[in-house]
């Protein structure tokens, strides 16, 4: 098993953030982790990630408490953080010169793999200018090579796919069975449950700090016996209503005096 969460717990000022949070992502896998806002997807990934620690559990790589070897853990995995933190006066070359040299990278190895990268994602023309310049997409593209750049073993993506063209999420598709298909690990973190049809094994929903399910994306639909993913993840987390509250809205728009 290549990642393994095992009774994660975590409080901040005596609220449970997230309780008893365990799950696995072996290697070749794409596990897709779904929740609402607030539901404890990135109290869990701060964990994961080393940003936080947690009150009770542990995280396993490989076997081993990541605890006792973070510098070689953290050398393992590629993330792309839902915000992207770029230093923008960088261009994106030497924002990738950056990364390579934090992982250990030598130089003419880094030249090499930067360039090739930011030339395959269409950033070759940018490369040069400071990233304070590109749009929402190139910064996206960037982190992604930035995360791929030292061929990790785990990748954690969360909400990747934020701001990318039609073109840039086929390749990122693409290259995510690819990397599956050779063996590495990936942990999914998105609302976009088309995507995790398509391209998840398997699927863990969170909701209000707990595991709710942990299922493939067919055993999931057929056990709430629902039509699609969507409508199975809605009665799993409890979602209202949406078409009721937007009814409602639209009432609220049309009051004309109080």
């Amino acid at each position: 098993m290549m990642l393994e969460l095992q009774g994660l717990t975590k409080s901040f000022r005596g609220i449970p953030a997230i309780k008893e949070i365990s799950f696995k992502v072996a290697a070749g896998g794409v596990v897709g982790f779904l929740g609402p806002n607030g539901a404890g997807k990135s109290t869990t990934v701060k964990i994961i990630t080393g940003m936080l620690h947690p009150d009770e559990g542990k995280v396993l790589f490989e076997g081993r408490d990541v605890a006792d070897d973070m510098v070689s853990f953290r050398a393992a995995f590629g993330y792309v953080p839902e915000e992207p933190h770029l230093y923008t006066y960088l261009s994106g070359l030497e924002y990738l010169q950056l990364v390579g040299r934090i992982r250990g990278l030598g130089e003419a190895l880094i030249e090499v793999k930067a360039t090739r990268l930011l030339k395959l994602l269409h950033l070759e023309s940018w490369q040069y200018l400071p990233i304070s310049s590109y749009s929402k997409g190139m910064r996206q593209r960037v982190l992604i090579a930035a995360a791929l750049l030292h061929d990790p073993k785990l990748l954690i993506f969360d909400e990747p796919l934020s701001g990318l063209d039609v073109d840039s999420v086929r390749l990122f598709k693409d290259l995510l069975m690819l990397m599956a298909a050779q063996g590495k690990a990936v942990l999914y973190i998105t609302h976009v449950l088309e995507t995790v049809e398509q391209l998840c094994n398997r699927v863990v929903v969170i909701a209000n700090g707990s595991i709710v399910a942990d299922a493939r994306p067919s055993e999931l639909k057929s056990l709430m016996s629902l039509p699609s993913l969507e409508s199975a993840f809605a009665q799993l987390v409890q979602q209202q209503d949406t078409m009721e509250t937007a009814q409602q809205v639209l009432e609220v728009m049309q009051i004309s005096h109080a």
